[in-house]
């Protein structure tokens, strides 16, 4: 059994969702693992990972509206140091996820037609965020 492990980094612009799924084939190209699992983990509390649709651009922003509703910038929040998009950026991805696994098949992610692997940024400005590729197989 073979493993690899890297960390990637990008820079998100600000609120909203950032494919990064070529990203992460790149590190299983690298590899050399043909068969076996991809363990992606994002290094922080106000940001997500998450499997989403990549070809109709109208499903994350829906989603960031439904999250906005869900956990809205406001002034209802005790947690406040970093500003007002701190707090509702905690909640945002307390309920969604820091980690994904996903299939590796004959080299490559086993990603669903329509599925993307996105970084979710839920604070305002822009952020460096950093994320643990743990790829393990044959």
């Amino acid at each position: 059994m073979l493993q690899f492990q890297t960390t990637i980094h990008i820079h998100t612009e600000s609120y909203g969702m950032h494919n990064i799924s070529a990203i992460v084939q790149d590190a299983v190209s690298k590899s050399g693992i043909t068969v076996g699992i991809c363990t992606i983990f994002i290094r922080h509390t106000s940001a997500s990972l998450v499997i989403q649709e990549n070809a109709d651009n109208s499903v994350c922003e829906d989603l960031k509206s439904f999250m906005n509703q869900l956990a809205p910038q406001c002034d209802k929040y005790q947690h406040t140091d970093e500003g007002p998009d701190d707090m509702p950026s905690h909640i945002r991805s307390a309920v969604t996820r820091t980690s994904e696994c996903i299939p590796v098949c004959g080299g490559k992610l086993a990603l669903g037609r329509w599925q993307g692997v996105f970084v979710w940024e839920h604070r305002g400005m822009s952020h460096k965020r950093e994320m643990i590729l743990h790829i393990v197989g044959e």
